[in-house]
């Protein structure tokens, strides 16, 4: 049985001076370089996907690492028991899953695109609020995210 290709194509016509909206795409970097059509294929036959809910940065002259993974809290004492403050209330492990090394180039063109992404959402759905205390709706226990 022929295994069925996950390559897609995509033809746009990008000049030097487009793109900004989608700074980030293949198809936007290919027609800067080039300035004229440019055939895109993207294989993303080897992909895999992960969810991450925490990361952490690092950069070197040339690069810009940012690892990837889960925040896991660990809790030290069970619900009603006296806080001792000797002892933390819990532990947070953070489980790096994924490790992305790019050119600052590369790097610069992503945080214009997430910044962009970021925008549209809060335009449609309102400011995220990232301090989970700032999310309380109300007294009863409401939290929205």
């Amino acid at each position: 049985m022929a295994k069925k290709s996950d390559s897609t194509e995509t033809t746009a016509t990008v000049t030097p001076e487009a793109g900004a909206e989608d700074a980030g795409s293949p198809e936007t970097q290919a027609g800067q370089q080039t300035g004229q059509q440019v055939r895109v294929k993207i294989d993303d036959a080897g992909m895999h996907t992960n969810y991450a809910n925490a990361f952490r940065t690092n950069v070197t002259a040339e690069e810009v690492i940012v690892d990837l993974g889960l925040n896991q809290v660990f809790m030290n004492r069970q619900a009603g028991q006296p806080a001792d403050t000797a002892q933390p209330a819990g532990e947070i492990q953070f489980q790096i899953t994924e490790r992305l090394i790019m050119n600052y180039y590369t790097a610069k063109r992503l945080a214009i695109t997430l910044s962009q992404i970021i925008r549209r959402y809060e335009d449609r759905f309102g400011d995220l609020k990232l301090n989970a205390a700032d999310r309380v709706q109300s007294v009863t226990g409401t939290v929205e995210g």
